[in-house]
């Protein structure tokens, strides 16, 4: 079975590339590369800086960022931009050899302009046709929902793929046509089924489109088949959990994150987003089975294999965020294949890889009821009882408040005080929920980096607030300062979101740090080390903050020269860790926010290089910009 690029690759070959976005199908982003040790990191220095140029000019939209992670394979280094750009460059300088330009519309309203990377594969049908046209192409999903086969060597659209070598996605899917749908994550690719998920609008509407996911024929684009995480009718698994006028209304339950794969095992680990909407769901009764969990379906036909539920009945933005990563777990002497979920309420998670089971005692415990009018929170949620929440205590209580003065803690306190907050999955209500943590994390996108030789995951943990307000709909929309309101049409209420955080200073109203570095030991489940990882804005002349960390957007690789390298920071850096201690080891300064998880890999050179996308992000309020920035030793 072929999958991703060639499976004959040398061994040698095959240690200095990174031919996929967690770099193997399971995304475990862990590099075997060791040119760049603890010893020598603190030399590393700027080798090259590619720019794309796809930044947003006057009258276009500003929702663009440059999320990317690129892959290296045969020599070359591939790279996507928020524009869908792809660009083919010379790993040692970073030179362009090619410039594919799928004419994304990039001003359409509602968009967001992102893209996380691009997918290869390689055709081993006829080995002997090896180097001809297309039997290395790259896969390209874009934010206007087409899915493109082009070819590896030369950026040339695969005339047999489609229709001039493009899938158009929003065929079949029902609401497709407007700006909310897209697709921001690579597909992954699994033999010769390309599967693709979707990015849907957060709420905007009961009525978005479906958030099906679907196999494609990596030589000619049909479709191979499709699966609706909502079931449908009552022959779909988990019919019976829904009342049979929710399950029809209800919608996406998408996968906008990055997919992995077990290729021998023909499978693929879908995560899971929120039903629509996100935090009413009083038209969508019930615990809402294969939404805001990990999937496991047989990549070659799509059908259901186990689903885990890390959220039942969301109501507070909890998607599993993060590619579900693939490791291999000792215990009692016995290897367990395992994958490990990371989730926006700071949780983690250890399945069975053929089953699903954890792997770990896991108890639904209760949480609050909502006090909200046609509401009907889940009584339970799932929590493991071995790893302990990433986030730490997750109840705010009005004495909690931080601040760096009194008044900037009275006033965050008064805040908490006046709305609900008792603890960890606090529903939404009327006059404003403590959401903690909140929408971006725990655990956002950036997921998991896994070194199975220390037996050791480390992921970043953002520590921080958001308080939540249903608005009937009646009421004029009158924001409070900071709020964003949404309109989640179809339902009685709209939602209005804003930081915890103190109104004039915009500090988090929760104590420090707000991001950390967190190592778990993946053998018992346990933390072996968290420090604090970047810096907050505008907090460079608060004595202790260099300890306070920052919001974090991207996540870690760990390569065998025993160190963990992440950018994700508010402070426009990039950081070396120990990874045995978690002691910092090396920083530099990046010509932007480094809001993407970096790769590594060897150039033809011999020379070990660590890149990483300098693209800001209108998530974390860093300015979009356009840069991929190469380290090496000198």
């Amino acid at each position: 079975m072929s999958t991703g690029w060639s499976c004959k690759d040398t061994s040698d070959k095959a240690a200095a590339e990174w031919p996929a976005y967690g770099r193997d199908p399971g995304g475990a982003r862990h590099s075997p590369l060791a040119q760049i040790t603890r010893d020598n990191v603190a030399g590393l220095a700027v080798a090259w800086t590619y720019r794309t140029g796809d930044v947003p000019g006057a009258g276009e939209s500003k929702a663009n960022t440059f999320q990317a992670t690129p892959i290296y394979l045969d020599g070359t280094l591939y790279v996507s931009s928020g524009y869908n750009r792809v660009f083919a460059l010379d790993p040692d300088t970073g030179a362009p050899r090619w410039i594919f330009d799928p004419k994304v519309d990039t001003n359409v309203p509602g968009r967001y302009l992102v893209s996380r990377g691009v997918s290869a594969w390689h055709d081993g049908k006829d080995d002997k046709d090896g180097d001809s046209a297309c039997r290395r192409r790259l896969f390209v999903t874009t934010t206007d929902a087409r899915l493109m086969a082009i070819d590896a060597g030369t950026g040339q659209p695969c005339d047999g793929f489609g229709a001039g070598g493009t899938v158009d996605l929003k065929e079949g899917i029902p609401g497709a046509a407007s700006g909310i749908y897209s697709v921001s994550s690579p597909p992954a690719v699994v033999g010769h089924v390309v599967v693709v998920g979707s990015s849907i609008a957060d709420n905007v509407a009961v009525d978005v489109p479906p958030g099906t996911v679907r196999g494609f024929d990596a030589r000619t684009g049909a479709r191979l088949w499709a699966w609706d995480p909502i079931p449908r009718s009552p022959a779909d698994p988990g019919y019976e959990a829904w009342a049979p006028e929710d399950a029809a209304r209800t919608r996406a339950a998408n996968v906008w994150s990055v997919m992995t794969a077990d290729p021998e095992r023909d499978l693929v680990f879908l995560p899971t987003s929120s039903p629509s909407p996100d935090y009413y769901g009083g038209l969508r009764k019930g615990p809402g089975p294969h939404a805001n969990s990990v999937v496991a379906l047989r990549a070659s036909t799509g059908k259901l294999v186990w689903a885990f539920q890390a959220i039942h009945h969301d109501l507070w933005d909890y998607d599993v965020p993060a590619s579900p990563a693939l490791t291999r777990i000792r215990r009692n002497g016995q290897s367990i294949d395992a994958v490990a979920v990371a989730t926006k309420a700071g949780n983690l998670f250890f399945l069975d890889r053929d089953t699903g089971n954890p792997l770990w005692p896991i108890e639904e415990r209760p949480v609050p009821p909502s006090d909200v009018p046609g509401e009907d929170a889940h009584p339970t949620q799932p929590f493991p009882l071995i790893t302990p929440n990433l986030v730490g205590d997750t109840t705010l209580r009005p004495e909690d408040a931080w601040g760096v003065t009194d008044a900037e803690r009275d006033a965050c306190r008064e805040m908490i005080a006046g709305a609900r907050s008792e603890g960890i999955f606090t529903p939404p209500s009327l006059r404003g929920s403590v959401e903690y943590p909140g929408s971006l994390g725990g655990i956002n996108w950036g997921g998991v980096a896994i070194d199975e030789g220390r037996g050791l995951l480390f992921t970043s943990v953002n520590r921080f607030g958001n308080v939540v307000r249903l608005i009937p709909r009646s009421e004029p929309n009158a924001p409070l300062p900071g709020e964003v309101i949404q309109e989640q049409l179809g339902t009685p209420y709209k939602v209005g979101r804003r930081l915890l955080s103190h109104p004039t200073t915009r500090l988090p109203c929760t104590k420090p740090p707000w991001g950390q570095l967190v190592a778990v030991d993946v053998a018992t489940g346990t933390i072996r080390w968290e420090v604090p990882v970047g810096r907050f804005p505008g907090t460079e002349q608060l004595p202790g903050s260099e300890t306070w960390g920052s919001f974090t957007l991207g996540g870690p690789i760990v390569t065998d020269g025993g160190l963990a390298f992440i950018g994700a920071t508010q402070d426009d850096s990039i950081r070396a860790f120990d990874t045995d201690s978690g002691r910092e080891l090396w920083k530099h300064a990046l010509p932007a926010g480094g809001q993407a998880t970096p790769m590594t890999y060897r150039s033809p050179k011999g020379r070990q290089f660590v890149v990483i996308a300098a693209g800001g992000s209108i998530g974390l309020g860093r300015p979009a910009a356009d840069h991929l920035v190469a380290f090496a030793l000198p």
